[in-house]
């Protein structure tokens, strides 16, 4: 019996080729000459596997069976690419492309010098591609291959008039693994620009239907699809999308692998900045990598009350200059800014690696996000605070206003986003016409330092920006005290939130803003009608990527009764393979916590927690994790989400069964634990997610997919009760929270009525 590897998600074509190869050349497979493979035409990589897949059969002298298909996976191709920021597709954006791509690769195929190095199987129910293929057949050492149910008509008249042999096949299993096959299936061939659906469409004219691809592809301009914008590109001219490179394509990952390792072993020095000098203190911090103790990353010069409050005053004395500078120019410097965190992705991800232990696409993305925000907040500047708003007010009389700045922000930024957050707080405050003092977390101020360090290059100026490193009580406290300080920008623990608020409303002062974005509880609901394979890569991506360490972070698995089996068994499965490690490399799939602390605490509560609960897995550590602050993926059994206290803020999953006519019960359980991040729904039933959506008090829900990593201006984030205050961070409202109206001209004409 012949075997066929299907093809996969373009991410994985060079390790499929890889994994195909290895087997292919085993002393078990040679001489078989029924091991085959897959290959997609959509793929602008199809025609170059040809010839890659014929020049091994060449070498080693056995036939490779080729089944040539379409593709199945367009639509998340596209949509992968434009997440990750990546240069172009890997796929064809026209229908027309592909079926050419197909044909070009079937010519290959037939030609005479292939001829007993592969065996073209042709799997179509197109019967234009079907015609071109007998028409330009010189030999009949091939087949064509057909779904059970489907193409029946097509292939009887093949087999009546050229006798060519025709593969049926058909998925076997049960029920529960066959119905999401069937379901793509169902969805490839309803789509629009499908043969078969046009082909019943009797509002197209069979002109249409017999027409070569290529006559219809040469009549595009352009070649490529226009309404499809590349990845860079998505966003409109105004704003463009971050770039990130792609690192499970060899051609990508091998430069930029290079260009991290040049800084692995770099030290960097960090410090308080003020007036756009580093300052150096009499209280210096060791940084030592947080995935082995024995790697020195740099050092940070911690600031004193002396320091604090050169740096307020500073900024005080800078505010009238930078709240007068234009707008436009304003944004300009963060325009620049985002450009240059671009041009150093390399350095911010080994200092992401170093000093943040963050793993290899954590770190891109944190780079990528922080230049989001640069873009979009700087976009939003211009539409915001660029003309006069006219305004009624209690008078009765229309009055010429414009936002402005407030004066000196505060932001408090954590250790889990240390540059994606730090710089989205700084640079909404910056474009709204605040002056800024920054207080970032304690464990990861190297990183804080070099983005004010780029701040200062894209032209910020020195006045404007101001960077306070240090311990909380010396540094924090006094600063939320002072009474020049026009608004703070907080985020981590709820605790810490409630102390700034006290803090700031025992100040002989006016109010003012407190932005807070704290954590959460977050819950994943899971019922009966989801796919469990889909739930377990979602929930073992929610709750321990970032090794849990994400606000947004799953925290509790929902699952109904009806399917908490076969979860489990998968979650198991899943937790095992998980490799935890080196962030740097690869391999690594959880990095370590951040501190010893964290360290200490999380392994405290999963002790506790053996103790009388289920424990449903647990991923083993490496052999070095002792060099680090690692702490293993685990995931636990509880009867109910009330036996949860505050949030653990690391790899821990709880998991809850449910029974279906529960929900409701469910749903409250969530609410009155006070948080209201994020939620992850999972189902395939519409109503009953519309009706989840609407009951649950959370800021962010997701459907059918993780619940971590929002993108900027496209998904605001941010909750309410326990979990913030709001506007939504990357979103329309949240420069407003930073700003006040400000009467700019004399009363206009009264308004009547």
């Amino acid at each position: 019996m012949a075997i066929t590897i299907d093809a996969e998600e373009a991410d994985r074509l060079e390790l499929s080729l890889q994994l195909f190869q290895k087997l292919y050349q085993h002393p078990d497979c040679q001489g078989w000459g029924g091991f085959g493979l897959v290959v997609q035409a959509y793929s602008k990589r199809a025609l170059p596997v040809l010839l890659w897949l014929a020049a091994l059969a060449k070498q080693q002298g056995d036939l490779i069976p080729i089944r040539l298909v379409k593709g199945a996976y367009w639509d998340s191709e596209i949509k992968l690419c434009q997440q990750k920021g990546l240069d172009g597709y890997p796929v064809y954006t026209r229908k027309e492309s592909t079926d050419v791509s197909y044909l070009a690769c079937a010519r290959f195929l037939l030609s005479s010098h292939i001829k007993g190095l592969i065996w073209p199987q042709f799997a179509s129910h197109n019967a234009h591609t079907v015609a071109t293929i007998m028409t330009e057949a010189q030999h009949d050492q091939f087949e064509f291959q057909r779904l059970h149910g489907m193409g029946d008509a097509l292939y009887d008249r093949v087999l009546e008039q050229a006798g060519v042999a025709v593969r049926i096949y058909a998925p076997v299993g049960n029920h529960k693994d066959l119905l999401p096959y069937l379901v793509r299936r169902l969805l490839e061939n309803g789509a629009n620009s499908s043969f078969v659906h046009r082909l019943v469409d009797a509002r197209c004219p069979v002109s249409d239907l017999t027409e070569h691809p290529w006559l219809t592809l040469s009549k595009r301009n352009p070649l490529n699809n226009p309404h499809i914008p590349l990845p860079h590109d998505i966003y409109g001219q105004q704003r463009r999308n971050s770039r990130g490179p792609n690192i499970d394509i060899h051609c990508e990952w091998a430069p930029f692998s290079a260009k991290v390792n040049e800084w692995l072993e770099h030290q960097w020095l960090g410090g308080p900045i003020i007036n756009g000098k580093r300052v150096e203190s009499d209280k210096i911090v060791e940084v030592k990598a947080p995935y082995d103790h024995r790697h020195h990353t740099g050092q940070v010069h911690f600031a004193n009350a002396e320091l604090v409050a050169q740096a307020v005053q500073v900024a005080h004395d800078g505010f009238a200059d930078w709240h007068s500078t234009p707008v436009g120019i304003r944004t300009q410097a963060l325009m620049r800014l985002g450009d240059l965190l671009e041009d150093n992705l390399a350095e911010l991800t080994a200092l992401c690696h170093q000093e943040a232990g963050k793993t290899i696409q954590d770190s891109i993305d944190e780079v990528r996000e922080a230049v989001d925000f640069c873009r979009y907040y700087a976009l939003r500047a211009n539409e915001l605070f660029s003309a006069p708003l006219k305004r009624t007010l209690a008078d009765g009389n229309s009055h010429a206003m414009i936002r402005d700045g407030r004066g000196v922000f505060v932001c408090i930024s954590p250790w889990n986003f240390p540059l994606a957050i730090f710089l989205g707080q700084v640079t909404a405050a910056l474009a709204a016409g605040n002056t800024v003092v920054a207080k970032p977390a304690e464990q990861t101020s190297l990183i804080a330092c070099r983005a004010v360090e780029l701040m200062l290059e894209a032209g910020v100026p020195a006045s404007a920006i101001q960077l306070l490193p240090g311990r909380g009580a010396d540094v924090g406290a006094p600063l939320t005290a002072d009474p020049r300080i026009a608004g703070v920008a907080f985020t981590g623990s709820t605790e810490t939130a409630r102390l700034i608020n006290r803090t700031l409303a025992a100040r002989d002062c006016a109010p003012v803003p407190l932005i807070a974005e704290t954590g959460g509880q977050n819950a994943m609901i899971i019922d009966s009608t989801s796919l469990p394979e889909q739930v377990v890569q979602d929930a073992v991506q929610s709750a321990f990527a970032s090794a849990g360490q994400r606000c947004s972070a799953l925290r509790v698995l929902c699952v109904q009764k009806d399917i908490a089996d076969r979860v489990i068994d998968l979650l198991k499965g899943a937790m095992a393979e998980l490799k935890t490690g080196n962030p740097c490399l690869h391999s690594t799939d959880v990095g370590p916590v951040i501190d010893q602390t964290a360290q200490q605490n999380l392994l405290q509560y999963i002790k506790q927690m053996q103790n009388s609960n289920r424990l449903l897995a647990q991923t083993e550590l490496h052999a070095e994790a002792d060099q680090g602050t690692f702490v293993p993926p685990t995931a636990f059994e509880i009867d109910s989400i009330e036996r949860l206290g505050r949030e653990q803020f690391g790899p821990i999953m709880h998991l809850v069964r449910y029974d279906a006519h529960d929900l409701d019960k469910l749903i409250d359980q969530i609410n009155r634990c006070g948080y209201g991040l994020t939620l992850g729904i999972h189902t395939r039933n519409e109503g009953t997610a519309a009706h989840i959506e609407s009951r649950a008090r959370v800021g962010n829900t997701y459907i059918n997919r993780n619940q971590v990593g929002a993108t900027v201006g496209v998904q605001p984030f941010g909750g309410q009760g326990l979990s913030g205050t709001g506007p939504k961070a990357g979103g329309p409202h949240y420069l407003l929270r930073f700003t006040q109206l400000q009467p700019i001209a004399s009363t206009f004409d009264k308004v009547e009525g």
